[in-house]
């Protein structure tokens, strides 16, 4: 009788301290149950619009989700979360391209620099383009304005070089904590990235963290 109570005290008392749904967020228990994708795509879609987080990325997310609500109000599409807005081209099959991996744009943002690299799914670089090749010299390569004049360049080159008809989807791969990394974030969500944001399907972080490692170098000692 002892451990039954003890028993029924423990399952009782679950319901005190689980996993609850608190307004419009939602822990990773319910998302884990949530019966569709569209119920995890508006519990997402409200924890941003509630105002709790206004970075940068949070605005390339919402971007995303945006695009895929105006998607399927018009066709039909899959449970993909990310899926960009594709045509279906007069209720025709889509070619296989689509259905290909992504394209990547690797973004890495360093201290002292900038470097954004366009590549094809199979990670062979199609173009790759650093702060210092748009004419910035020494510590001015590593500023915020480095980063967003560079991220322009390349959209802008992406356009030139008729790199759109082939980009059906694309991945942005984000890595290192220099000011590059909000400034070419910046640009993806303004008027210079409107023909690329759409067909963002994933935001990754390739930071290289250190477990362990060799010796740090020593602290620098100012005055």
């Amino acid at each position: 009788m002892a451990k039954y109570g003890i028993a029924k005290s423990l399952t009782s008392g679950l319901g005190s301290f689980g996993w609850r749904r608190t307004g419009r967020r939602t822990s990773y228990f319910n998302r884990s149950f949530a019966t569709s994708s569209s119920q995890r795509a508006e519990d997402d879609q409200g924890a941003v619009e509630g105002g709790r987080d206004t970075s940068p990325m949070s605005g390339l997310v919402r971007a995303m989700v945006q695009t895929k609500d105006e998607s399927s109000r018009s066709a039909t599409r899959s449970s993909n979360y990310f899926e960009p807005a594709l045509p279906i081209m007069g209720g025709r099959n889509l070619p296989s391209s689509i259905l290909q991996p992504p394209h990547h744009l690797h973004i890495y943002a360093t201290k002292h620099n900038t470097h954004i690299t366009l590549t094809r799914p199979n990670r062979q670089p199609i173009m790759s383009v650093a702060a210092g090749n748009i004419n910035f010299k020494k510590a001015a390569r590593g500023s915020y304005d480095a980063g967003y004049q560079l991220a322009s360049y390349v959209m802008g080159r992406i356009q030139e070089q008729g790199l759109l008809s082939q980009i059906y989807k694309l991945e942005v791969v984000l890595r290192g904590y220099g000011a590059g990394r909000e400034a070419a974030t910046k640009a993806l969500l303004g008027s210079e990235g409107q023909n690329l944001r759409g067909r963002v399907v994933r935001v990754t972080d390739a930071t290289r963290l250190k477990f362990g490692g060799t010796r740090s170098p020593k602290p620098r000692r100012l005055g």
